[in-house]
């Protein structure tokens, strides 16, 4: 992949270049043909805690946006990696099933999730945030619910 640019964004940093779920905190990235990559933000990681384990459905299965496509064990959450968009999972990463913290380390970069296909016809982005002004907006929103919830430090 190449060099991402990011934003500092209430002290996480934030990529600009995909889209966003609001409320999962997980991102999509367009890819070139109908290839997506989907991973989980910092703030989203932020709040799960330290990462222990990650599973994925496998390759071939299909995915239904706001349905669960793996699970995520941490310090402070277990529970459903909910997918943000509807296609076919392509390829898992292998790397962050054997190195969940890597996740943590490099979220827009080698800590991508799973890589999906979204045919052309069937692409639809409804509900994900594109556009850099309403990300950082909701971003910034985010941290400062969660800070006030005592859910992250300040």
């Amino acid at each position: 992949m190449g060099r991402v640019e990011h934003f500092t964004v209430a002290g996480f940093s934030l990529a600009l270049d995909r889209r966003y779920e609001p409320e999962t905190h997980m991102w999509v990235l367009s890819l070139e043909s109908d290839r997506v990559l989907v991973g989980m933000d910092p703030l989203g990681i932020e709040t799960s805690g330290t990462l222990a384990e990650l599973s994925f459905d496998p390759a071939g299965t299909e995915l239904v946006a706001g349905r669960p496509f793996g699970q995520l064990e941490a310090a402070k959450f277990v529970g459903p990696l909910v997918s943000p968009i509807t296609g076919v999972v392509l390829a898992v990463n292998r790397a962050v099933l054997g190195d969940p913290g890597l996740v943590e380390r490099d979220p827009y970069g080698e800590g991508w999730m799973i890589e999906a296909s979204m045919p052309a016809a069937a692409r639809d982005f409804a509900g994900l945030l594109s556009d850099p002004d309403e990300i950082t907006g909701w971003f910034e929103s985010k941290v400062a619910g969660y800070r006030r919830a005592g859910l992250i430090a300040e």
